[in-house]
């Protein structure tokens, strides 16, 4: 049992590592995209669907960040860490309402997203009304 503890901790490090490198990367993007909309006419001015793009990136970057820190936690810990595993579904959950098109997107898609936002919200304030 032993090995196979040590193999796992060596695949959630490399883990890890390839999140640290997604998280520069999408950093990167963030900067590319902001840059390329804010320079083309009309000059300095973002639409609304440029607005929310931009608010998605950034979101997705902190979702990033936020499983890097599950992932380290349990590295430190051996535990998973489930009041932030369920705060980082939150904030992913929040993300995709947020840059909803809701001109694309069915009435079925829209209740089935409230519905985890709702058993989600109900399981965060199960966890942290225990602790």
């Amino acid at each position: 049992m032993g090995f196979l503890h040590k193999i796992i901790r060596v695949a959630v490090k490399v883990l890890a590592a390839l999140m640290v490198a997604v998280i520069v990367w999408g950093i990167g993007d963030v900067i590319y995209v902001l840059y390329q909309r804010l320079v083309q006419p009309p000059f300095l001015l973002l639409s609304i669907g440029d607005i929310l793009a931009t608010f998605g990136a950034f979101l997705a970057v902190l979702i990033g960040i936020e499983i890097f820190i599950n992932i380290t936690l349990y590295l430190k810990t051996n535990v998973i860490p489930v009041r932030l595993v369920v705060a980082t579904a939150l904030m992913a959950i929040s993300r995709k309402v947020i840059i909803f098109d809701f001109e694309k997107v069915t009435p079925q898609f829209v209740l089935g997203t409230a519905a985890v936002v709702l058993a989600l919200g109900i399981t965060y304030w199960l966890i942290t009304k225990k602790s």
